[in-house]
């Protein structure tokens, strides 16, 4: 089983017919002091598997700061079944919302661990005190 993606977003659902919708995928955010918590992040993750890959498998997510502390780790059970006839592969969308613990600004890190093993690391840049205003666009904007 691969990590297709893993990304942090505001909000990300199945629709009825299966189809993985996300909304404002983000990997910076700002913070006015420390130490802070970014609420409701939505942790998205595209789990791929072939034959062969059916069965339970253990997703592990980890947030790191900048100098490497474990923050939080949550651990889960995944049921994975075979792809279908005909099918090569079948895709296994995570989602999760949670609150990320910010103790400093930097590059904090979400480790997605399949099975035992690290598969992916998301960063994510936090810079503290006010945000920088993005000058205005001008001329034609579509």
């Amino acid at each position: 089983m691969d990590v297709s993606f893993a990304l942090f977003a505001d909000a990300a659902n199945l629709s009825q017919e299966g189809k993985l919708n996300i909304l404002g995928v983000f990997d910076a955010v700002h913070v006015q002091a420390l130490p802070a918590v970014h609420p409701r992040a939505t942790i998205v993750v595209r789990l791929k598997g072939q034959h062969g890959d059916g069965g339970m498998h253990t997703i592990t997510l980890r947030w790191t700061n900048p100098r490497g502390d474990v923050l939080w780790q949550s651990d889960a059970d995944l049921q994975f079944a075979d792809p279908p006839p005909g099918a090569t592969e079948a895709d296994l969308p995570v989602v999760g919302s949670v609150d990320l613990p910010i103790d400093s600004g930097g590059v904090f890190h979400l480790a997605i661990v399949l099975d035992g093993a690290e598969r992916v690391r998301v960063p994510l840049h936090v810079h503290v005190g006010q945000p920088t205003p993005i000058a205005p666009m001008r001329g034609m904007v579509s």
